[in-house]
């Protein structure tokens, strides 16, 4: 029964920690795509929606691989869930780092076009694009982390 208790306890926690974290990493990209995402998500931008999918679902990955890596159950449960979260928040900070740099490497590689411009009028072709862009990283940063 305390094991069952400690779980629940555990997915609460992480529960919690995710969506902040990934509001956090939605606030992040927002500064350096210069547009008020929830003013252009008001407006219907679709480019920022799925912008902010990508973030959202990269930020999952992350926090997925750092939460699972511990190897075994046994290792797992002897972890506090102190260092568990620490270890999160530590991933989630080098993700968050790579997704806002991998935008501003994006932007600098496609220079026939204003990527900022693009998405912030509403080019859902420009939102979809950064979307994979940040899903891929994300799995990358997920799979150097299990």
């Amino acid at each position: 029964m305390e094991l069952v208790l400690h779980e629940l306890v555990s997915v609460a926690i992480y529960s919690v920690l995710g969506i902040v974290l990934m509001l956090l990493g939605s606030f992040l990209v927002d500064l350096v795509i210069p547009c008020s995402f929830p003013e252009e998500i008001k407006k219907g931008n679709r480019a920022i929606g799925w912008i902010s999918a990508g973030v959202y679902i990269a930020v999952g990955f992350i926090i997925k691989a750092a939460i699972s890596s511990p190897a075994d159950v046994v290792e797992a449960i002897e972890n506090s869930l102190a260092a568990g979260l620490l270890s999160t928040v530590f991933y989630y900070a080098l993700g968050a780092i790579f997704l806002m740099i991998g935008y501003v490497l994006l932007k600098l590689i496609n220079r026939k076009y204003n990527l900022n411009e693009e998405v912030g009028e509403g080019n859902t072709a420009a939102g979809i694009m950064v979307f994979g862009m940040f899903v891929g990283l994300g799995l990358v940063i997920s799979g150097v982390i299990a």
